[in-house]
């Protein structure tokens, strides 16, 4: 989707796709969109125990306070999520906002389907592909985000960068793109002993030249080689990158 000409092109993006870790997007708008709507502060305290902290699951903060126990504020925790795409403490931001049912319906849109908090992702094979999407209505939920039509200048701002500063993904998008900025977040499913990965995705937004954007959402299913998927979502985001810095476009 290109914000200039508001051209979208998709290939099956209509078609719901397994989120991962994407979902951590909707969970960040929620949480934020609550703090604003309650007057409440990103600095407030959030305790998180030992007993949160599950194992088995991608959780920096986990390496870093292993012991839990620990108070850290909800901007950290937001960003432990958003830029480190930590689990443990999406979970404990999804109960703090209200649980799954309240996230889906906040978004609102039949397009997202958010059922299954990372615990429950992690039970069984099935079970990481609860949450759906599809690829143009997440193209369009990340717009309407960044026009701050959904937070405060000081939260769209905030969330912004945050996903410009994600450590994880760095191979998908920004992979083969020159040195401009993207905001982005990366989904990843488990690999099957087979060798399938279950769900390579990366949702973003592109600076062109202009200082027009791309806002790009790329979900994949069931591939062989996670190399290969990674290399195909950067092959389509420099597709798309030099296509709208050409002089014609």
């Amino acid at each position: 989707m290109h914000s200039g000409s508001n051209k979208v092109v998709s290939i099956k993006g209509d078609t719901l796709f397994p989120m991962l870790s994407t979902v951590k997007i909707p969970v960040a708008l929620a949480v934020l969109n609550k703090v604003e709507k309650e007057g409440l502060s990103k600095d407030q305290e959030l305790f998180i125990s030992s007993e949160e902290l599950l194992e088995h699951t991608w959780s920096p903060f986990r390496e870093e306070f292993p012991n839990g126990n620990v108070a850290i504020s909800l901007e950290e925790a937001l960003a432990w999520m958003v830029m480190q795409s930590d689990n443990n403490i999406t979970d404990v931001l999804i109960r703090w906002v209200g649980g799954e049912e309240y996230i889906e319906e906040f978004i609102a849109n039949k397009n997202f389907i958010i059922r299954n908090n990372e615990e429950d992702m992690h039970r069984d094979w099935e079970s990481q592909f609860k949450n759906k999407a599809s690829p143009n209505a997440f193209s369009n939920l990340v717009k309407t985000f960044s026009e701050g039509r959904i937070l405060n200048k000081e939260n769209t701002e905030w969330l912004y960068q945050s996903m410009v500063n994600s450590t994880t993904g760095l191979k998908r998008i920004k992979g083969k793109l020159p040195d401009v900025e993207i905001a982005q977040r990366a989904g990843t499913s488990f690999t099957s002993e087979e060798g399938i990965t279950g769900a390579i995705n990366n949702i973003g937004i592109i600076q062109l030249p202009d200082h027009q954007k791309i806002y790009l959402s790329v979900f994949i299913h069931n591939i062989q080689g996670f190399e290969k998927g990674e290399d195909l979502i950067a092959d389509i985001a420099k597709m798309v990158y030099e296509h709208y810095s050409s002089t014609e476009n």
